[in-house]
């Protein structure tokens, strides 16, 4: 799965956490901004209540249940920045991008 598929994934299931701004920071390979205020995603690298970065190739192990987000985290493979408790919301946007 590339970026381009991952993002166009996210605005197709239109994802989002409800009221809040979430940030994938996949380093070079670029950024999925949703907002949630909004209902919106897009490739901005804007403020966020919360950011996840991850390397683009982890992400997809996660999105594809081969990796488990909380082993990723505990790992080192994947960094929490500002609203822990918006990180934990994710589970629900990670089984959307799975159908």
């Amino acid at each position: 799965m590339t970026y381009e598929e991952i993002l166009n994934r996210f605005q197709s299931a239109g994802v989002s956490v409800p009221g809040k701004k979430v940030k994938f920071d996949f380093g070079d390979e670029g950024k999925i901004f949703l907002d949630g205020t909004a209902n919106k995603v897009s490739n901005e690298d804007a403020a966020a209540d919360t950011t996840i970065k991850v390397k683009l190739e982890d992400f997809v192990a996660m999105a594809q249940g081969q990796l488990d987000a909380t082993a990723a985290f505990m790992q080192g493979k994947l960094r929490v920045e500002g609203d822990m408790g918006v990180a934990m919301q994710l589970q629900s946007v990670m089984a959307k991008l799975r159908s």
